[in-house]
């Protein structure tokens, strides 16, 4: 007699192989993979927080519109070249004793019509120029 019956064993599904086929792929893409830190530029700009500029003798005002019009002492420039600038920059500037030059940029006017002004503060011989900013607390528009 036969007591043992050939049952149909049920398939297996055996995990183990599988984890170490996983293992290996997920080795191998850590090891070969680059990673890349992508850094965002983040600025913090100055709060101007200093006593308002007052009005001296030897300030000389440079202020740029947002369409990047020149205007000195509140003279306005027409030409926009910089040789222009530097003529009336020096005309201004011939009774003064080392004036101070104050350049007031409007916040839309482009970095090309700041630089121009700071070049030709330099080409004028002018030596001390300063940034005019306004605070939080003061009105829209106005700058100080």
């Amino acid at each position: 007699m036969r007591f043992n019956k050939n049952r149909a064993s049920e398939p297996e599904i055996n995990l183990i192989p599988f984890i170490d086929v996983l293992l290996v792929i997920l080795i191998f893409l850590m090891l070969s993979t680059t990673y890349s830190k992508i850094t965002e530029l983040e600025l913090s700009l100055p709060s101007a927080n200093a006593a308002p500029l007052r009005d001296k003798i030897n300030t000389l005002n440079i202020s740029i519109t947002a369409q990047g019009k020149f205007y000195i002492q509140g003279t306005s420039i027409d030409a926009l070249d910089n040789d222009a600038l530097v003529r009336k920059l020096k005309e201004t500037s011939l009774g003064m004793d080392n004036p101070v030059v104050v350049i007031s940029a409007d916040g839309h006017a482009t970095h090309q019509s700041v630089i121009q002004a700071l070049q030709a503060a330099q080409q004028s011989g002018l030596q001390q120029i300063t940034f005019a900013t306004q605070t939080d607390s003061s009105p829209k528009g106005s700058a100080k």
